[in-house]
């Protein structure tokens, strides 16, 4: 059963790859030469196939279903690493008694391991915060001070990654 879902999504996997590949030599060659084109376009192919020989391209590699959501996260994550740099400045211009360092745990409500990886990513982007570990549904993250950690736990960040999925 398990291999029959595996057929059923790898072609879609596959011409994502193939396009992301071409794509990304395009970008770096930046050639519109036939022969050039043609070596491209074999060195791709080459790629495809050691990849399928080696069974790495499946629903993990690059997950399709989060496309859609990505580019409004992206911003809004943007946002609150721009916020978080202010905050940031502030306490260093402050000085040292405006920090608290807080080390707490925070539950996560996300679904899947890659939506848990890129809240912990996303957490550890924005300035004045690390996720230091993540256990099942704890993760366990560093801040330089409280409030930093009282945002994390309103939610709002663990909401729109998990939004992601949807």
């Amino acid at each position: 059963m398990k291999q029959e879902n595996k057929s059923r999504v790898v072609p879609s996997h596959r011409l994502i790859l193939i396009l992301t590949l071409a794509l990304f030599w395009w970008i770096n060659s930046n050639y519109s030469n036939p022969l050039l084109l043609s070596l491209g376009v074999g060195s791709i192919m080459l790629v495809l196939y050691i990849a399928q020989k080696m069974d790495v391209i499946d629903q993990e590699t690059h997950p399709i279903r989060l496309n859609a959501n990505m580019p409004s996260y992206a911003l809004w994550l943007v946002k609150q690493v721009v916020l978080s740099n202010i905050s940031v400045v502030k306490h260093i211009w402050m000085g040292n008694k405006s920090i608290k360092p807080t080390l707490t745990t925070i539950d996560t409500r996300q679904c899947s391991d890659i939506n848990k990886v890129i809240y912990a990513n996303s957490i550890t982007l924005t300035p004045g915060t690390v996720a230091i570990d993540l256990i099942d549904d704890q993760l366990t993250v560093h801040a330089l001070h409280k409030d930093d950690i009282e945002t994390l736990k309103t939610g709002e960040m663990d909401r729109r990654a998990r939004e992601l999925e949807d």
